[in-house]
């Protein structure tokens, strides 16, 4: 596949630059594997859907964490026991909105969550992919890269918007000012992961111009795909 650019509305699509470990180094099922990334309120589920409807086989990875956070009695007694009880449900799962109100407001807080939660959201996002099949998986995970699970992907696709916009749809969501701005100001900077994604796409025009930019870097995944199994 050819390394220049092929630009698709306003994003590009970027192939054969950066590509993570070959598929034959580790155990999935999936003939070809997708990290997808962006920050809240950047488009991230809009583009997991629209490839799940051209078949791939998708995961949420914030549903991932909520059901850790609701089932996993280890992940759920460690946060307590770095965040205090309050925290916790009464069933023994943790309560997001009293987490989040701590850990977005607080770096230090968040990094502290991170540490806890991550390992087990990494064992099991492998585990999904273990068992997916089909031409292509795709897992949507905000914090993939800082996590460094976006090793264990064939691409990582980087879904992007300006800001105006993603405060508008976090507010559409019933969102609160302050809820907003804690979550964009807790947001990673954008530059490293601009520099490992494969593909990025701009979502901050009409739903027409996402859609172009989509079918380009689809076509181009089967391209890639066909290419491979020569």
């Amino acid at each position: 596949m050819a390394a220049a650019p092929v630009k698709a509305g306003q994003a590009t699509a970027r192939f054969g630059r950066r590509y993570a470990p070959a598929l034959q180094s580790r155990a999935v099922g999936a003939r070809w594997t997708i990290g997808l990334i962006g920050d809240a309120g950047s488009g991230k589920s809009t583009v997991r859907a629209w490839l799940g409807d051209r078949g791939a086989a998708t995961l949420d990875g914030d549903a991932v964490v909520h059901d850790l956070l609701a089932r996993d009695r280890a992940v759920a007694g460690a946060i307590a026991g770095r965040f205090g009880a309050a925290v916790l449900e009464a069933g023994g799962g943790i309560d997001r909105a009293a987490l989040a109100a701590i850990v977005f407001r607080d770096a230090e807080a968040l990094a502290d969550l991170e540490r806890i939660v991550h390992p087990a959201v990494i064992a099991a996002t492998r585990a999904w992919l273990a068992r997916a099949d089909g031409d292509v998986a795709v897992v949507e995970a905000i914090k993939l890269v800082e996590s460094g699970l976006h090793r264990a992907f064939d691409q990582l696709w980087l879904v992007t918007c300006d800001a105006r916009e993603r405060r508008a749809r976090l507010a559409a969501r019933g969102w609160s000012v302050g809820e907003i701005a804690a979550r964009l100001g807790a947001g990673a900077p954008l530059a490293p992961k601009l520099a490992l994604a494969n593909v990025v796409i701009d979502t901050s025009g009409p739903r027409q111009a996402t859609e172009r930019q989509l079918e380009t870097s689809w076509e181009a995944v089967d391209r890639q795909m066909r290419q491979t199994s020569l």
